[in-house]
C-alpha cells in the first residue's frame, strides 16, 4: 500500500528525512512516534503529496506520489486544520457530494455520539471539537490511507478516550491503513497494531506491537550481576541507583539467573529509551 525507497527530504542545508526506506503492505492502525523535529510531519506531508521528496521514490497504492501527482487514496489532516465556516450538518452534506464513497451515516452517527450540535457553525466550536469534527469527516471519507498528525491536541482525557473509540470503530467498519502521529503513547497503544519510530530523520523501528511487547523488557538487580549479563544483549537504556541497576533490553528474551528480576516495560518507556539511549544515575 505504501512504499518509500531511499527517501531524503532536505530544507536548505537541513535534512529532515534521511535515506528512508519503509514498506506498509497491509491494512492496520499504525502509530508514528518521534521526538519533536524528528521528521514525522514531513514524512506525512510527503506521503500525501503536499511536499516533494528531495531524493528517492514514494508510492501509495502502486502510484507514484508527488505534489504534481497527489494520491487520491490518501486523506491527510494536521493539527489545527480548518473547515469552511458552515453548519456541521452542511459540512457533512457537502462532503457526501464531493466524495462518492463518503459514509454519511457514520459521520452523522459520530456527530451525535460526541454531542456535536449539527446546527452549530464550525467557527463556534472549541479547538478540540473542531479537531474531532475534522477527524470524523476524514474517517468517513473511506480513503485507503488516512494520515492523522497529532489529532488529539486540545483534547481532555475523556475526549482522547472517545477519539480512540472512534478510530477503532472506523477501522472495524472499513479496514485500511491509518497512521496516527501522537505523543500520548500508552493511550494510543490500546488501539494500534504496529509502531513506526523515527529519530532525527532516520527510521529506527517498524514492528508489530505484540512483538515489541515480547522483546522489550527490563532486567533489574545488583549492578555487579547486571553488567556482565547485558554485554551480549541489545541494551537500549539503563538506570543506576547506588548498587542497583535496571537495564532496558530490546531483543530475544532470556531466562535471567537467580537474583535478577525480569519485568515488562511500558511502550512509553520503551520509546524513551530507544530514541534516548539514556543512562541515569
Amino acid at each position: 500500500m505504501i512504499n518509500l525507497k531511499y527517501v531524503t527530504k532536505k530544507y536548505g542545508k537541513s535534512t529532515a528525512i534521511k535515506n528512508m526506506s519503509l514498506s506498509i503492505p497491509e491494512s492496520g492502525i499504525y502509530c508514528l512516534l518521534g521526538r519533536n523535529g524528528a521528521g514525522k510531519t514531513t514524512l506525512m506531508k510527503m506521503l500525501a503529496g503536499h511536499i516533494p521528496a528531495t531524493e528517492g521514490k514514494i508510492a501509495v497504492d502502486n502510484k507514484k506520489v508527488s505534489p504534481g501527482n497527489m494520491p487520491e487514496a490518501v486523506s491527510y489532516i494536521e493539527s489545527g486544520s480548518v473547515q469552511f465556516n458552515m453548519r456541521i450538518s452542511t459540512l457533512i452534506e457537502m462532503a457526501s457530494k464531493l466524495h462518492k464513497d463518503f459514509d454519511q451515516d457514520f459521520a452523522n452517527k459520530m456527530v451525535k455520539r460526541f454531542e456535536l450540535d449539527p446546527r452549530k457553525r464550525f467557527a463556534k466550536l472549541s479547538f478540540g471539537m473542531k479537531t474531532m469534527l475534522t477527524t470524523i469527516l476524514t474517517l468517513a471519507n473511506q480513503s485507503k490511507v488516512v494520515l492523522l498528525d497529532e489529532p488529539t491536541l486540545g483534547f481532555d482525557a475523556i475526549m482522547r478516550n472517545q477519539f480512540n473509540a472512534l478510530l477503532l470503530e472506523s477501522y472495524q467498519n472499513n479496514p485500511r491503513v491509518i497512521i496516527v502521529s501522537t505523543h500520548l503513547i500508552d493511550e494510543i497503544a490500546k488501539v494500534i497494531e504496529r509502531l513506526i519510530v523515527i529519530d532525527k530523520g532516520n527510521l529506527l523501528l517498524e514492528a508489530a506491537l505484540e512483538d515489541i511487547d515480547e522483546m522489550a523488557y527490563t532486567l533489574s538487580g545488583a549492578s555487579k550481576d547486571i553488567i556482565p549479563l547485558i554485554q551480549d544483549l541489545n541494551c537500549i537504556g539503563q538506570t543506576t541507583a547506588g548498587s542497583v541497576m535496571a537495564a532496558h533490553i530490546y531483543g530475544p528474551r532470556i531466562t535471567p539467573p537467580e537474583g535478577i528480576a525480569i519485568d515488562r516495560i511500558s511502550l512509553q518507556d520503551f520509546f524513551i529509551n530507544l530514541v534516548g539511549g539514556n543512562s541515569h544515575e
